[in-house]
Order: structure tokens, then sequence, then C-alpha cells
């Protein structure tokens, strides 16, 4: 079955809407510049609010070594997901003090960007393949060349980001196979704004794929 993780929830009402539809992982992000931007007393309220059925991904972006640490403390994240330039050794040295697990985004423009990635092979749970970054890291809604994806050998668990949509993420899966899909702006009605009909039609699509 394939993992279906929502991006950038900032409300009670999108948590209860991808527990209802089936996705597996919700993602809270910390980053002041992002329309989806959290605090970190939000996050934990939300985190807090979140089923059982949910694992809890709370995104950050090369902050530094304290603001980390009490990302941590406060949100207790199932996983962390680090979307900057961060740099395997600083990723290393987290994994030592937490038990969440930790996912590495990489912008992903060239296959050079597939075999570059492996560097965080020993230090990582997931490598997540998103756009290029832009003026924001990620959720800009830019697709990633799928092509690039078919027939790679990764070496540990892989998920696939970049302008996913309800009406493209079928399509997306049969081109790469990607275990992980993780949509953000695709589910969304503004910026920042989540529509719980197209976090339900994401679903929907997904599992119709995995059933066809």
């Amino acid at each position: 079955m394939t993992q279906i993780k929502i991006c950038g929830l900032s409300t009670p009402a999108a948590i209860d809407a991808a527990a209802k539809h089936g996705a597996t992982h919700i993602g809270l992000v910390h980053f002041e510049k992002s329309p989806r931007h959290v605090s970190l007393e939000q996050a934990a309220a939300l985190r807090m609010q979140t089923p059982p059925s949910l694992k809890v991904v709370l995104l950050l972006v090369n902050a530094e070594p304290e603001l980390t640490q009490r990302a941590l403390e406060m949100v207790r994240p199932d996983v962390i997901q680090f979307h900057g330039t961060e740099t395997p050794e600083w990723l290393n040295l987290v994994r030592q003090h937490t038990k969440a697990h930790i996912w590495k985004a990489i912008g992903l423009k060239s296959h050079q960007n597939l075999v570059s990635a492996d560097r965080y092979d020993d230090v990582v749970d997931m490598i997540l393949y998103d756009a290029p970054a832009q003026a924001l890291p990620g959720g800009t809604g830019t697709r990633v060349d799928w092509s690039l994806l078919q027939n790679f050998e990764h070496r540990i668990p892989w998920g696939l980001a970049g302008g996913l949509a309800p009406d493209n993420v079928a399509e997306a899966l049969r081109a790469t196979k990607a275990p992980l899909v993780d949509v953000s702006s695709g589910v969304e009605s503004t910026p920042g704004v989540k529509d719980v009909d197209k976090i339900a039609a994401f679903c929907k699509a997904v599992r119709d794929y995995d059933n066809s």
C-alpha cells in the first residue's frame, strides 16, 4: 500500500480529513517564510490532536541546533524532515539525540542529484525527492521530472513530492512506483489553506491506483 503524506497542515479539520481518507502521515511546517508555517506551540497542539493512525512529520529548514532541540522536545514528532542544505554530518548528530525517524528532502533536477543523495544513506531513514528549491524550498507546486526516477535503484526508502495533485498522482505512481507520495499545495484552495475535498480526492486517487 502506498504511503500518503499530507504536508503543511495547520487545522484540526485538515488533520481529521487526512485521517478519515487514509493518509499515513501529516506534515507540520515550522519555517517562517512558508505560508504553511506553524509555531512550535501550534505544532505541539496539533500533534496532540492527531489520531494514532497518522505519523506526525515536523519539517524544518536549516534550523539552528537550539531550535532543532526545542522543536523535538516540544512537538515530539514521529519523523523530523530536513528540507534545507543540512549536511549528513549534522543529521547524523541529530540522529544520536532523538528516537524520531529522520527524512531528508532532496531537490531533484538531474540524474546527478539521485547519485549524490547516496551520501545521506547511512544517516537518514528516507529520502524525499522534491522539486528544486526556488524562493521557498518546497510547497511551490513545481513538478519533479518523474522520468529521472524510472528504473533507478534506491538503497533506502524514498518518497516523491513536488507538484502532486489529485489529478496527476496516479500517473506519477505509474511512472515512478514511489512507495510514498507527499502533497501540499496540490490539496489547497489558496496557499496554506487546505481543502478537505481535495485531500479526500488525493487519497482516493492513490488508493484507486493501489487497487488497480
